[in-house]
């Protein structure tokens, strides 16, 4: 059994090589990758089987990082996060993205901003701040926003444990993290509420 250090020293190797992990999160199970790294994102939605013209959650080590990947975060959604207390993914609006490949190479990443098949087309794009400390400690080590999409392919039932991930999955993916990890896991997905400049909130999955 590896130590913390270890297991969090090796995830992010994987990462920075633009590879795929598959990962316990504070809520399911999840594929990631570097959020910076069309490439690596593209596999992401290869391994799913999922069109790409849908946006993807990714997790932030803090507001510091949010505020680093999009043009501003409304008052509304600092509040939101300050007293959450439960696992919670803001869309934020106005992201900081790369631009969508023209002749279907996709363009080499770029730490400053998200990949553009990250977010969504109106330019927004969900991130949570996890509230499990393996996937803070993660994201921080890296140094930007990681992916964070269900474990499953798409259409299918999401899975809450690693007993239940498709074989598929797991053997398409660059590196697994320990299992034992997912004790922290709520094995719910998180709520999703969308925040606008002008502070309107829209629940878009309690």
């Amino acid at each position: 059994m590896k130590d913390l250090k270890t297991l969090l020293t090796e995830t992010v190797q994987v990462l920075r090589e633009g590879g795929v992990i598959l990962y316990p999160t504070d809520t399911v199970w999840g594929l990631g990758c570097d959020a910076t790294n069309p490439t690596a994102v593209a596999r992401i939605y290869e391994i799913k089987k999922r069109a790409d013209s849908k946006a993807l959650v990714l997790l932030a080590d803090s507001l510091d990082m949010v505020a680093r990947y999009v043009r501003e975060i409304p008052d509304a959604a600092i509040q939101l996060v300050e007293v959450n207390d439960a696992p919670m993914t803001v869309i934020y609006p106005g992201a900081y993205v790369g631009k969508k490949p023209e002749d279907g190479r996709q363009p080499e990443a770029d730490r400053h901003f998200l990949a553009w098949n990250t977010v969504a087309e109106d330019g927004t794009v969900g991130i949570r701040v996890p509230m499990m400390a393996f996937c803070r400690d993660l994201v921080y080590k890296l140094g930007r926003p990681l992916v964070s999409t269900s474990a499953n392919i798409s259409g299918e039932p999401t899975p809450r444990r690693f007993q239940e991930i498709p074989q598929a999955i797991v053997e398409a993916v660059d590196y697994v993290v320990e299992p034992r990890l997912e004790r922290e896991s709520t094995g719910s997905a998180s709520q999703i509420i969308k925040v606008g400049l002008r502070g309107e909130i829209a629940i878009i999955r309690k």
